[in-house]
């Protein structure tokens, strides 16, 4: 374990760091509290903290409430070092945060026990964590694709939103459609299908910004988020994305299989307003026209506060569809 020790006191600091050192612990050391909180605050957050109760500065109580107070770091266990034995200290100990506590002098032995049961905690803390980011990822996740699912691709399309009206950048999307996929399904199986959609998926993703989000917005559909992105960098991306998909075909079970996908862009330049249905609607309508026009192409529409309100874009085909 990563193990912080503060105690002014030389003799106990240098006895606790060698032994702990001879345990297999990695540990930080200092002598007062106001540097104890200078390397908790510097991001070197360890998991477990051994203080002395009596510091120059921040004394070790003082110490235990301000680690407490923090919440954007994981829990750190506290054993407490102390020369007191009164009842009512050891609970004003334990009351400022501390997890456990030692009475000076001390035997090695009872230190190493009382590691243990720290170790225990941390275990147990890391467990708990990393379930929950398991649980969080799945609650986000497309389980098929392992892009986002409909509703955290939603979400991120909410967050560039308010960010684009409060830096005045641009934002663009695109929605794409797989083309003749249900022949696929139809002809092959869904497992065809399925192995399509991921493959999908991750041709798209390859084409995309770092910063830049995708999800699975339902069935064959896809959502891309543009952040900071005009009309012609979208365009540009889009026609990426159409050409990573339709370049080579899927192989599955030594059968090539052939699909493209048909997209429709929509670009919003102004910050008063941008309404997330409205937007969607005006890329889904794009998309339709590439849809009657041919599939495996582009289309754009553009527009502002006044003609988002009668809902009258205008479409643009900067790229010619392939049939």
């Amino acid at each position: 374990m990563r193990i912080l020790v503060v105690d002014d006191d030389p003799l106990t600091l240098h006895m606790v760091v060698y032994r702990l050192r001879q345990w297999g612990h990695e540990v930080i050391s200092c002598t007062d509290g106001e540097s104890a909180w200078k390397i908790l605050e510097s991001g070197s957050v360890p998991n477990v903290a051994i203080l002395d109760w009596m510091m120059p500065g921040i004394n070790g109580p003082d110490l235990c409430q301000k680690i407490r107070s923090r919440k954007d770091c994981p829990y750190v266990y506290i054993v407490l070092l102390t020369g007191r034995n009164n009842p009512e200290d050891l609970i004003t100990g334990l009351d400022a945060g501390a997890d456990d506590y030692l009475t000076k002098p001390f035997h090695l032995g009872e230190l190493e026990a009382r590691l243990r049961a720290g170790k225990r905690i941390v275990d147990l803390q890391n467990e708990l964590i990393s379930a929950r980011e398991t649980l969080r990822i799945q609650a986000m996740q497309d389980p098929l694709t392992q892009i986002l699912n409909h509703g955290a691709i939603l979400d991120a399309l909410l967050n560039e939103i308010n960010r684009a009206q409060r830096e005045h950048q641009p934002l663009s999307l695109i929605l794409a459609d797989l083309d003749g996929f249900k022949k696929v399904n139809d002809s092959y199986g869904h497992v065809a299908g399925d192995q399509v959609l991921i493959e999908v998926a991750r041709r798209m993703r390859n084409c995309l910004r770092s910063y830049d989000a995708i999800g699975r917005y339902g069935g064959e559909e896809f959502l891309v988020v543009l952040p900071n992105s005009d009309d012609s960098q979208a365009l540009l991306l889009a026609e990426r994305i159409r050409l990573a998909v339709s370049s080579e075909p899927f192989r599955f079970h030594h059968v090539d299989l052939s699909v493209t996908v048909s997209q429709g862009v929509a670009t919003w330049n102004d910050p008063d307003s941008i309404p997330i249905e409205s937007l969607i609607q005006a890329a889904d309508r794009a998309l339709y026209v590439v849809k009657n026009g041919g599939r495996n192409g582009v289309e754009l529409v553009h527009f502002d506060s006044q003609t988002e309100e009668t809902f009258s874009p205008m479409f643009v085909s900067p790229i010619t569809s392939e049939s």
